[in-house]
């Protein structure tokens, strides 16, 4: 790889002779932990209740520069000084509770073989999955399968002092029942337990505060409450407590900023280190506007080989959509990888130009798009455990229209999801041969193609009406799923086009139609596996899977586009006619854009109400049946490289190693003990 970073050698150098705070946890001394590529790679580390913990692989890190791996060492650091800040935001409790769960797991030394105390370990581990004692996709709360007398017994065996408040938040399922709840009639503040507002908050409130706040005529709107807690004084006024160096979670966001503050020090080139010293501003201020300029500078930061996530960002864990989750990605630009799907890039007018979408809802000058295939070096907050497999930033419109955006696929998380996964689902429920072999030759191409499209063509597609509020003024609480469906839209219309064969792409249609097989196959079948029985469909992205697929599903009944086939009790579906099924996904995008440019609510809550939320309890049955025959596990995530700097006898960093950890209780443990700088209420 390219050494971009040779000017800053010297500063470097001095910058980190005098580091006195570098982060090393222990490698678990396992083979998995060797540093060598070469070695054959163990993908899985464990399994426990509905959860597969993997690692990932980081091809390339030995090519980076020494400057290059300390940037990034920097930016891991930073992303784990904040992790505590996404605990927090998940439910009020959680730090509190994570610290009563870790006291009694490293401290008690009684009887380990019972059952009661693998039931504990289990909690543990899902609560650590999910950054708190909410499900991280289906938003329920945890609810232990030990006693409450247990539980007071490992605390009375360890010391551990627990109050009778976090006793019944444990264990008592009625209380912070969700996490976030997303029923408008039964209130969507009022039914979740995220900490973004005080409970005394209501949804009506909320949005009328807003309301008086925003201007709809705004061209460059500011991405209000991104970055604070909305919450009641004594005398009831509305007041936002800000998330800032002296405001809420000032310890963390200081702990920040003080590795920010180090990487910009040894970043590549000059626009990077601006674009840093901008989020740091921010980070020190609260200024929403900063935010926007910082969007900018870091869009426009292309050139170098290491780049990064940092901030509030997705909004998908506040019902009403306006705050965001804290989250951290460093990633490896992938450059061959990237070059391969450059071509949608250097394309994407003619996407828009060409999209089934009204002429009023059409960018007539996209710009600024930038993709790349990346691969992670490390991640935190709402990026791990559980990781995405691709990106699009920034999330405000106005600044997509007029500037562009990134977009990323985390190669290196997709293979490990892939390897790891086999192909036993695929097999279980597919209809026929046919399909099989298409998604075993096609399958991987066709996700990696879908994921491009979702993020570099999708996400940046479109534009509102002249004077129509933002999706989440507009849309609400659907806003997340409209999103999230319209992306899918565009790279289910595009994944079957002659034009992806035409631009050297993919190498046939086969591609497309392995696309939709598995896209099918998810939304009406195998994504049910991840809910409970008598649950509705909550998660953003399972409803979009959902209605898309149920819509397209019945528009084309009559004429048998795909039909539904029984077998020895089994149900699978049958894509009949390939090119209508793309047809109806054009047309279903054409009416999401709509739905998204002139905010019409009524048509969003009937959308997704009507074919995204309900569940078939019987079909919903048959396929837990045959995904537990499978024993795969539903949700699967991940454990962190381990970054250790390495000091010569001056003093100085000589060299930092990459190294695969092998336990998930030990870096958990590890990032609790290092990275805990918040108090337990906040």
């Amino acid at each position: 790889m390219k050494n971009t970073g040779c000017y800053f050698t010297l500063v470097a150098c001095l910058f980190f002779a005098g580091c006195t705070e570098l982060k090393t946890q222990p490698a678990t001394t396992t083979s998995d932990t060797a540093p060598a590529e070469e070695q054959a790679f163990n993908w899985e580390v464990e399994k426990f209740a509905d959860v597969g913990i993997l690692r990932y692989r980081v091809p390339g890190w030995q090519q980076l520069s020494l400057v290059q791996k300390q940037f990034a060492y920097c930016l891991v650091q930073a992303g784990l000084a904040g992790r505590d800040m996404m605990w927090d935001q998940n439910y009020r409790h959680n730090l509190a509770i994570r610290q009563v769960l870790e006291n009694i797991y490293s401290n008690y030394d009684g009887d380990k073989t019972a059952l009661p105390w693998d039931q504990f370990v289990d909690y543990v581990k899902r609560v650590w999955f999910s950054n708190g004692i909410h499900h991280h996709y289906a938003m329920t709360k945890h609810v232990p399968e030990f006693s409450r007398d247990y539980f007071e017994q490992l605390a009375k065996a360890t010391d551990t002092t627990v109050s009778d408040q976090l006793l019944t938040v444990i264990f008592d399922p009625a209380v912070d029942a969700k996490k976030v709840a997303l029923d408008a009639e039964a209130g969507l503040l009022e039914k979740s337990a995220v900490n973004f507002y005080a409970p005394s908050l209501t949804t009506t409130e909320v949005i009328n505060y807003y309301a008086k706040k925003m201007d709809k005529n705004d061209a460059k709107p500011i991405s209000y409450g991104l970055n604070s807690r909305l919450v009641k004084n004594a005398q009831g006024e509305i007041e936002e407590h800000t998330w800032k160096v002296d405001g809420l979670y000032g310890a963390a966001i200081q702990r920040v900023v003080d590795w920010l503050e180090k990487a910009a020090v040894v970043a590549e080139n000059p626009a990077q280190a601006e674009a840093l010293q901008t989020l740091i501003a921010y980070y020190r201020s609260g200024d929403l506007k900063l935010w926007d300029k910082y969007n900018i500078q870091w869009i426009e930061a292309t050139d170098g080989d290491i780049d990064y996530i940092n901030g509030f960002v997705e909004v998908y864990n506040d019902p009403l959509g306006y705050r965001g989750s804290y989250e951290n990605i460093v990633q490896i630009k992938d450059f061959e990888a990237s070059r391969r799907l450059q071509t949608l890039m250097q394309n994407a007018q003619w996407f828009e130009d060409n999209a089934p979408l009204m002429d009023a809802h059409k960018r007539q000058a996209v710009v600024g798009i930038s993709y790349n295939v990346v691969s992670v070096v490390g991640a935190a907050g709402d990026a791990s455990p559980s990781s995405p497999t691709g990106v699009n930033l920034p999330n405000a419109n106005w600044i997509r229209a007029s500037v562009g955006s990134k977009s990323v696929s985390l190669g290196n998380v997709q293979e490990a999801y892939e390897e790891s996964s086999g192909g036993d689902l695929l097999r279980e429920f597919a209809h026929d041969e046919d399909e099989v072999k298409r998604g075993e030759q096609y399958g991987a191409l066709a996700t990696k193609l879908s994921t491009a499209l979702h993020e570099v063509i999708g996400h940046a597609s479109g534009q509102l009406e002249t004077g129509v509020g933002t999706p989440k003024e507009t849309l609400q609480n659907y806003s997340s799923t409209i999103e999230e469906g319209r992306a899918d839209l565009t790279a289910l219309y595009y994944s079957l086009h002659p034009k992806m064969v035409e631009l050297g792409v993919i190498p046939s249609l086969e591609v497309g139609k392995a696309r939709y097989d598995s896209y099918i196959r998810v939304g009406l079948l195998s994504q049910l596996r991840r809910i409970q029985p008598g649950e509705v469909i909550e998660e953003a992205h399972m409803r979009n899977r959902a209605w898309v697929s149920r819509w397209v599903l019945e528009q084309g009944a009559a004429d048998q586009i795909i039909v539904a086939a029984q077998r020895h009790g089994k149900t699978y579906y049958d894509i009949r006619d390939y090119n209508k099924l793309r047809d109806l996904f054009g047309q279903l995008w054409r009416e999401v854009q709509r739905i998204k440019s002139q905010g019409d609510y009524a048509a969003a809550k009937a959308l997704v109400e009507g074919y995204g939320v309900k569940v078939n309890p019987k079909v919903h049955k048959q396929v837990l049946a045959r995904a537990e025959a499978l024993n795969i596990p539903p949700y699967q995530g991940f454990v962190n490289p381990i970054l250790t700097p390495v000091v010569d006898g001056a003093g100085h960093i000589s060299d930092i190693t990459l190294e695969y950890a092998g336990d998930f209780a030990e870096q958990m443990l590890y990032y609790s003990k290092n990275y805990s700088f918040l108090p337990l209420v906040n």
